[in-house]
């Protein structure tokens, strides 16, 4: 009796740790597949689908070989780059490889009678899509990013850059608006702008950035960038901006990591303003009485440079029928002319916009003052709306 509960008791135990070892076995290779595909399997089904190809491909070049082409090869694994990862391109190889040897075993290594052979061109030349396509594959896996997802994820972060520098709306009797163009005409700016109403509404702060380089390595820093300042906009008393934007950047230890900036803070009732610069191109102010542009340049280092750094504000009021333009040297500087001659010119084509109204502006004096320039290029109108300035010489 004694011997028969110890023998039920061991199966017992052997079943206990049967289960435990299945049970083991099945949530590793669920959290592998989880973990290696992502969780939707479709690495799966795009490797079983090509590795299916490639015997299709091998058997048409087999039955009809003038129609087929040992070389039709290259479709699977040029997809299987953009599909698979590095350890399920491996198999896809093998497939490819097989089907090639056998291919060039039934139909011999030469071209006759118009009849497709494997030549060593063909075998170069899958080979060489092979070694590109892993590539592609070995850069994904170390990004992280699937190729299906990339273009929704560089549209994501663009869309967040275009929202996060949205301007606020301004109450009755002011007019803003702004126009961003990057290098190249790429979808990705070293420009950026932040902005806010502080002070219960009746503050408009807003901070023009330009960080340094230009295209897909500068809009990455300025996503990052944006994020940061507009946090830190409205959170700080305006003298304390900077030096902590200052500060921020100088963590990031980043190789290329300075930026110029423009803070702007309006008071939306009396008009009066502070300009804070950061190695900023100045500010234009065009004065509704004499209709002359003057510049309003604020004292301040490159942000990102030292700590400690100091910036001066330089005040001014914008009276009915102002305008302030805040811009990017990439408006205004090029190899071919320096940055005052670029301002003489910014300010030529803003006085064709004095007598009309400066609504549609900013877009219009970005194409003819700076519409071939290979730089990101930022500009920034504050308008006070009532009487027209008249234009005189300067």
């Amino acid at each position: 009796m004694a011997a028969g509960r110890g023998r039920r008791a061991e199966a017992e135990t052997v079943t206990a740790r049967l289960k435990h070892l299945m049970h083991r076995v099945r949530t590793g290779v669920r959290k592998s597949a989880v973990d290696y595909f992502r969780g939707d399997g479709s690495d799966w089904i795009a490797l079983a689908g090509l590795l299916l190809t490639v015997p299709l491909i091998a058997a048409g070049t087999l039955a009809a070989p003038v129609w087929c082409s040992p070389a039709a090869l290259v479709l699977p694994i040029v997809a299987g780059g953009l599909l698979l990862r590095p350890a399920s391109l491996l198999g896809l190889y093998a497939a490819a490889a097989t089907a090639l040897i056998v291919e060039s075993v039934r139909l011999g290594p030469y071209t006759e009678g118009g009849v497709s052979r494997v030549t060593p061109g063909v075998v170069l030349v899958v080979a060489a899509c092979g070694f590109f396509g892993l590539l592609i594959a070995q850069f994904r896996s170390r990004v992280g990013v699937p190729w299906r997802r990339g273009g929704t994820m560089l549209f994501d972060l663009r869309e967040r850059i275009r929202v996060q520098s949205k301007l606020p709306k301004l109450p009755k009797g002011w007019h803003q608006e702004m126009a961003l163009r990057p290098a190249g005409g790429q979808s990705f700016s070293g420009d950026f702008v932040v902005a806010a109403r502080t002070n219960g509404g009746r503050t408009l702060e807003v901070v023009l950035t330009d960080v340094s380089g230009k295209g897909m390595d500068a809009g990455s820093r300025a996503l990052l960038l944006s994020g940061a300042f507009g946090g830190l906009l409205g959170s700080l008393p305006p003298h304390a901006f900077l030096p902590a934007a200052n500060g921020y950047l100088l963590r990031q230890d980043w190789e290329e990591g300075f930026a110029t900036s423009i803070h702007l803070v309006l008071d939306l009732d009396s008009g009066d303003y502070e300009l804070y610069s950061a190695g900023h191109p100045p500010g234009l102010q065009l004065s509704a009485g004499s209709g002359r542009w003057e510049e309003k340049a604020a004292e301040g280092p490159l942000l990102g440079v030292y700590e400690g750094a100091q910036f001066d504000s330089v005040k001014g009021s914008l009276r009915a029928g102002d305008v302030l333009m805040l811009f990017t040297d990439g408006l205004v500087e090029t190899a071919e002319r320096d940055i005052a001659e670029g301002i003489d010119r910014l300010t030529g084509e803003a006085d064709r916009y004095v007598a009309g109204g400066f609504q549609g502006a900013a877009w219009h004096l970005i194409e003819a003052v700076a519409k071939d320039v290979n730089d990101d290029r930022a500009l920034l109108l504050i308008c006070r709306e009532g009487a027209t300035a008249v234009s005189a010489p300067r």
